[in-house]
């Protein structure tokens, strides 16, 4: 059957519209199907505490469930690369912080480079970090504790949620514009398996977001917190101020793909969800 030249033309312009017109009917519908959004950390830390309160208000706002996914290790890499590794489509989404940022030097065989492969979506918080004691420990005050560090050289245990944690890389960095020497004591999971909530001669940088509640309850004491003014939140804590001028930069967190040349269509999608439900600042 022959057809006339015209009526050809349409058929195969059509013909051609519908994978097009398919792709764009499937990004506006995104999601379609339970989103996975993987942390890097152990349940319990500052990491874990954002991807659940974002993951319940983005599965209120998207009607689809983000499952929350745990993937410890490796300071966050290991999360990092299950991300990388998942198919670009708008259904694995990675929990970035600070971590993701310095893993760079930390690292030197990483399987991935973050900035090629993981393409941002959203940021979620900027915050500082608040330098926290026991309430029996006898420093009252930042120059306190170094004096007292100084007095009694690798006595004074350092908490942390791990190698290369934001606790411990803002404790390094206290270390070596103070001259302390101070003991690194990492525990595998956030909240009160903390050595921090223990008794004795230890400290720690933690995020407001973790710890405002129990320096509120009177379990931590605050020293001072590292933004370059006072936080709303601890109007009468100092800042570290000059001491640790370097750490003055707020730390983040926020929302990421895999970025191995992701389809326009999945990433650009994802991003327009975002923007259609705003994150709340």
């Amino acid at each position: 059957m022959k057809l006339p030249r015209r009526q050809f033309l349409h058929l195969a312009a059509g013909a051609a519209a519908l994978p097009a017109l398919s792709r764009i009917a499937s990004a506006q519908a995104y999601p379609t199907r339970p989103v996975r959004l993987i942390a890097g950390f152990p349940p319990g830390g500052v990491v874990d505490v954002f991807a659940r309160l974002i993951g319940q208000w983005l599965s209120d706002r998207l009607g689809q469930p983000i499952i929350i996914e745990n993937r410890a290790g490796a300071g966050g890499n290991l999360a990092a690369e299950a991300v990388v590794k998942a198919p670009p489509d708008g259904y694995t989404l990675l929990m970035v912080g600070s971590n993701n940022a310095w893993n760079v030097t930390l690292y030197d065989n990483l399987s991935f480079n973050f900035i090629r492969d993981i393409a941002p979506v959203a940021s979620i918080y900027h915050g500082p970090a608040v330098l926290v004691v026991h309430p029996s420990f006898p420093a009252k005050s930042v120059p306190e504790l170094i004096a007292y560090a100084k007095s009694n050289p690798g006595k004074v245990n350092m908490a942390s949620g791990g190698v290369g944690s934001s606790q411990h890389v803002y404790g390094e960095l206290f270390k070596m514009m103070t001259g302390v020497d101070m003991l690194h004591v990492p525990y595998r999971a956030g909240g009160r398996r903390s050595p921090i909530f223990s008794p004795g001669k230890c400290r720690s940088f933690d995020t407001l977001a973790t710890s405002i509640e129990h320096i509120k309850a009177g379990k931590l004491r605050a020293l001072a917190v590292t933004s370059a003014t006072r936080s709303e939140v601890l109007p009468d804590i100092p800042t570290v101020g000059d001491l640790c001028r370097a750490m003055r930069e707020p730390a983040g967190k926020g929302l990421a793909l895999p970025g191995i040349h992701p389809p326009r269509s999945s990433t650009s999608s994802t991003r327009r969800s975002m923007r259609a439900s705003p994150i709340p600042g």
